[in-house]
């Protein structure tokens, strides 16, 4: 008798946590990603910025399911979905599914603009953040050694578009890296009169956050030296710098943190979405009139108990990952399904620098060197039980608080 086929498209947070605990069921589970590794994007930013090495913050897909003996993967990318015949189309593939699942997460979004991404890239991907890293250690060098003293400002300007954690986050990496890592390595240029500017349209930063921990993050970025303008959007990004309202800032690097969008799946299904893409679910994550088709993580326009769509984050997928896993090993066999899925927050964390950061829980609010350490522990234990963590938290806080890794390399197109 054949076994009842899972299909897990996405190698995310969700559909790894949905693949975990599937492991062992009375199913054959497939997992498609078109990258071989899993990838913990909270940390990418800091791979951007010289402070860790992708190897600290990625793992083999294959590795981390081994021991799932009804779990295979394949590397490819999908680019459809028959609904009808019930397969997915990856590459040259077809594969077939009996139940999908759908964790694609999402993509950058310039609002129409996307003429833009070539010169003010997103923080999604490895290649992203190796290729945020190549323009920023660069713009140093040609400060250094090639440019005239007059353009030496545009090379030492760094603009960081969106107030949300990853623009805070970003900001204040790049500063820590001008002011501390970088301070005694060259001999031309200062790289603490390095200029970072954190643009952000909305009245105040990370605006999911508390006012009052709001208020605190922008201290500690202008602590950093980080010059935060808020309340007017960037109006064009080109290669000589940003356009802030009417206001033009010259500028060599310039990175995107201002919006995402999801991914094409509910184009594949053909389904309703919201105005980001996100594809509308039931209270069990289905697609209406598909039982048989989840869609979770950032690809998800799922609610919460308080009737807003849920945030995407880390811990939303995982949760919905787990839940659906238990939705389907009850179909399996042939029990009552659980009660609609429910998020449990367990509050929000940013870091804005060593020893800066906020942490709202709701009922306790804190910033600073104690929020920094919560949001350290956190995210070790979210890098996966794949790796000994133990000895990644070692290497990641050697490497993060000391500078001393060998992240500063300047590779890729373009690096000589």
């Amino acid at each position: 008798m054949t076994r009842p086929r899972i299909v897990i498209i996405g190698a995310g947070f969700g559909g790894l946590s949905a693949a975990h605990a599937l492991g062992g069921a009375n199913a054959d589970v497939t997992v498609i990603d078109r990258r071989n590794y899993h990838l913990f994007q909270p940390l990418l930013y800091q791979v951007a910025t010289a402070g860790l090495s992708p190897a600290q913050i990625a793992s083999p897909i294959r590795a981390i399911l081994r021991r799932a003996a009804n779990v295979r993967v394949v590397l490819g990318r999908v680019s459809g979905i028959d609904k009808q015949r019930r397969m997915v189309k990856v590459d040259s593939l077809e594969i077939g599914y009996d139940y999908l699942v759908l964790a694609t997460g999402s993509r950058h979004a310039y609002f129409g603009h996307d003429e833009w991404e070539r010169v003010a890239p997103g923080l999604k991907k490895i290649d992203d953040a190796t290729g945020i890293r190549r323009r920023i250690l660069t713009a140093f060098e040609h400060a250094e050694s090639m440019a005239p003293a007059e353009e030496r400002a545009r090379f030492l300007t760094f603009v960081v578009v969106g107030g949300g954690p990853t623009g805070v986050e970003m900001a204040g990496a790049i500063a820590e890296l001008a002011h501390v890592a970088l301070r005694q390595d060259f001999r031309t240029i200062n790289p603490r009169e390095a200029r970072i500017v954190l643009v952000e349209a909305g009245p105040r930063v990370l605006p999911a956050f508390p006012p009052t921990l709001s208020a605190a993050a922008q201290k500690a970025l202008e602590r950093l030296h980080v010059e935060v303008r808020l309340g007017t959007p960037v109006s064009n990004c080109d290669e000589s710098g940003v356009t802030i309202g009417s206001e033009h800032l010259a500028a060599s690097t310039i990175v995107w943190a201002a919006g995402v969008a999801a991914s094409s799946a509910a184009r594949w299904l053909g389904t309703e979405k919201d105005r980001v893409g996100r594809v509308v679910v039931g209270p069990d994550l289905t697609v209406p009139d598909h039982p048989e088709i989840f869609v979770i993580g950032d690809t998800a326009h799922a609610l919460g108990k308080d009737g807003k769509p849920l945030p995407g984050l880390a811990p939303v997928a995982k949760q919905q990952g787990a839940y659906i896993a238990k939705v389907l090993r009850a179909r399996l066999a042939g029990k009552n399904p659980p009660s609609p899925f429910r998020y449990r927050d367990w509050g929000t964390l940013a870091t804005i620098g060593r020893r800066a950061a906020v942490a709202d829980f709701g009922w306790l609010r804190l910033h600073g060197t104690i929020a920094w350490l919560l949001w350290g522990l956190i995210h070790v234990s979210f890098l996966i039980g794949f790796r000994n963590r133990f000895v990644v938290m070692l290497d990641w806080i050697w490497s993060y608080v000391t500078f001393q890794s060998g992240a500063r390399l300047i590779t890729g197109p373009g690096s000589h």
